[in-house]
């Protein structure tokens, strides 16, 4: 047989050894981007539910001082009010970062996140606008020169305020009820506990 025949056999090996290599160089690449989209998925996750979970956790514990300080003097004296602007902050936070919550994957445990959240937010509000009217309300009425055929007609609006503030406030306060549990979902994927995060942990 002539030499040339040889070579031809030893450059279709090495076009296989090229061929055979390019596709291990494709796969391993294709594995590795694989494996960074993974760990970065899960950081994300891991992320987020951190994220939520200490939102919600101050929200917590900001709406059980705002609930302690109802019950004493004036339901909604300054101090209340202060408290309950806080956790409105808080709520302010989460809806800046919202989209974090797409990081975490479980759909169901979004939609009650985000659910719970708007939940605390619109009677909250409603606490503040009728706390508002209220107020305008009642210094109107201390003007000397208030009508007096109006009276009774303000006192009855005031009532009906001050019935809508209260139950704003207690609907607010039967969602927080909630939020433990939300909290005690997330801590899995948090990989933390938030137990800590209270005034006076453990």
């Amino acid at each position: 047989m002539r030499g040339e025949n040889f070579d031809f056999l030893g450059n279709l090996n090495g076009m296989w050894a090229i061929f055979i290599g390019a596709i291990l160089a494709t796969a391993g690449g294709l594995a590795a981007t694989q494996l960074e989209w993974y760990f970065e998925r899960k950081r994300r996750g891991r992320h987020a539910a951190q994220f939520v979970g200490e939102v919600l956790t101050t929200l917590r514990y900001i709406l059980e001082i705002a609930h302690d300080t109802h019950g004493r003097g004036d339901p909604f004296g300054p101090i209340t009010l202060r408290m309950l602007r806080s956790a409105k902050r808080e709520i302010d936070i989460y809806d800046r970062n919202r989209e974090t919550l797409y990081d975490l994957h479980d759909i169901k445990l979004r939609a009650r996140i985000h659910t719970l959240i708007l939940r605390l937010n619109t009677p909250l509000e409603g606490v503040f606008d009728a706390n508002d009217e209220i107020r305008a309300l009642e210094f109107q009425m201390k003007l000397p020169d208030f009508p007096p055929a109006h009276r009774e007609e303000a006192q009855a609006r005031l009532e009906r305020l001050s019935a809508s503030r209260e139950a704003g406030y207690e609907f607010t306060m039967e969602e927080a009820q909630r939020i433990p549990a939300t909290v005690r979902e997330l801590e899995p994927l948090a990989k933390h506990s938030f137990d800590g995060l209270g005034p006076n942990p453990a």
